[in-house]
C-alpha cells in the first residue's frame, strides 16, 4: 500500500469532540472513532471510502500502539470544501497532540477501498 500513487493530495485540518469541536454522530450516523474518522468533501472523496494516509503511519496512539495509516471517510463538514481532509483526533484539544505537526500540511491519500456500515473501532 505504501508504494501506491496517491489518489488525492489533501490539505489537513484537525477536529475533536468537546469544547466547540465535533459532537454526536458523524454524517453517516456513526460514532466518530478517534484517529480513524475523517471528514471530507464528498464531491472530492466519496463517503464510505477507506483511506490510507502515509503521513499518519507510525503516529503514537493514546493506548500506546502506533497508527497503521488507515482512516475512514464517514463525516463531512461545512468548512471542508474541495481538497481538504479533517482528521478526528478524539475528545478535547489534548487529543490533537500526536497529529498537530500534520495540521495545515498536504497529505498523500490513497483510496484503499470502501466500507459498509460504520467505521470499525479497531
Amino acid at each position: 500500500m505504501h508504494e501506491a500513487e496517491p489518489d488525492w493530495r489533501l490539505s489537513a485540518r484537525l477536529y475533536h469532540a468537546g469544547g466547540g469541536g465535533a459532537t454526536g454522530m458523524d454524517s453517516l450516523g456513526c460514532q466518530p472513532i478517534a484517529m480513524r474518522t475523517v471528514a471530507v468533501d464528498p464531491r472530492v472523496v466519496p463517503r464510505r471510502t477507506r483511506l490510507y494516509i502515509r503521513e499518519t503511519v507510525g503516529l503514537r496512539l493514546a493506548d500506546g500502539r502506533t497508527h497503521d495509516g488507515f482512516w475512514y471517510a464517514s463525516d463531512t463538514g461545512g468548512a471542508i470544501k474541495g481538497a481538504k481532509i479533517d482528521l478526528y483526533t478524539g475528545h478535547g484539544r489534548g487529543s490533537m497532540g500526536p497529529v498537530m505537526p500534520l495540521n495545515m500540511s498536504t497529505l498523500t491519500v490513497v483510496n484503499a477501498g470502501s466500507f459498509d456500515g460504520c467505521p470499525p473501532a479497531e
